[in-house]
């Protein structure tokens, strides 16, 4: 006969465990601190040993509680996305796609009609929030568990290319590049930019969305030896979107990623006014959970998509 796991227990204590509070665990379960604590001494019970050391105003994991709680927290991850896949019937068509606010706008956007008019009965969703992307950035990596726990089916990510659980793809076989962007109206009046010196006669625009691998002013001017510059100074932005549309607008010169500026500088709003670039150490990866790499909206969408970024 199988045995009966108390899964509601194994719920509280993951949430406290992750916590490491009673009271937090029970915010986030919407029940209370009584109620979360009755569902760890269940589970205590159930097992014959203490999870955690009660200490005057925080918990500790126990030797028991260290043991179980990875294989406790994948277990519960894979009951959410088992629910997920015997729901999908009557979402079959959907396909949401995870990306940086700025990528989905300046680059994906453009080209999704494309894409929708290839495979008209998929409905996507693009989920461009910022605080998810930086939240994931911060950590140095996306996990399966971000992809899982918010419903993603393909994320596209500037970083590292190291996601466990994932099936990752790079996006452009070329290396991404940082490149000096401007308006074509910097190439003239009182101070021409000619040279990377002119630079000190121009406003510098930065692009300070929290990312790794993020280029930066310092770096280029480091890089190509160009003195005399101070990189801090100019104008700020929180996001690449705003410093593009500045650089647009003749307000400054830009460095930025290629990629984020290709619709500009095919119509002509912006120019790489010298062709000094300088080379990405991460670059852009498209990104699905293991589980769901064969489904037929993800791999219509993958090749789609890697089919766009790699076209002559």
């Amino acid at each position: 006969m199988a045995e009966h796991l108390p899964l509601n227990a194994l719920r509280a204590f993951e949430a406290a465990a992750r916590h490491l509070s009673i009271s937090k665990a029970a915010e986030e379960l919407f029940v209370t601190p009584a109620a979360v604590s009755q569902q760890i001494k269940l589970l205590e019970d159930y097992i014959g040993k203490p999870v955690f050391h009660r200490l005057t105003r925080a918990l500790a994991l126990t030797e028991a509680g260290e043991a179980g709680l990875a294989h406790i927290q994948e277990g519960l991850s894979n009951l959410s996305e088992a629910m997920r896949l015997m729901r999908q019937d009557s979402d079959r068509n959907a396909l949401t796609v995870w990306t940086a606010p700025t990528f989905a706008s300046k680059w994906l956007m453009p080209r999704l009609p494309d894409f929708l008019e290839k495979h008209p009965r998929i409905d996507m969703r693009v989920s461009a929030d910022a605080n998810l992307i930086d939240q994931a950035s911060l950590k140095g990596t996306i996990s399966a568990d971000d992809l899982r726990l918010n419903n993603v089916d393909i994320a596209i990510r500037f970083g590292r290319g190291s996601y466990p659980g994932c099936r990752v793809d790079k996006l452009f076989k070329e290396q991404e590049r940082a490149v000096p962007l401007c308006s074509p109206k910097l190439l003239e009046g009182e101070h021409p930019l000619k040279t990377p010196e002119d630079l000190k006669h121009h406003v510098l625009l930065h692009d300070d969305t929290r990312y790794e691998g993020r280029p930066s002013w310092s770096d280029w001017l480091s890089e190509f030896k160009i003195e005399g510059i101070d990189p801090k100074r100019g104008l700020h932005f929180s996001q690449a979107t705003l410093a593009l549309d500045a650089a647009a607008e003749g307000q400054g010169v830009l460095l930025t990623m290629e990629p984020l500026a290709a619709a500009d500088l095919q119509s002509g709003k912006l120019i790489i006014p010298f062709n000094l670039s300088t080379l990405m150490s991460r670059a852009y990866y498209v990104i699905s959970l293991e589980s769901r790499a064969r489904q037929k909206n993800v791999v219509a969408f993958r090749k789609w998509i890697l089919e766009k970024a790699n076209q002559q």
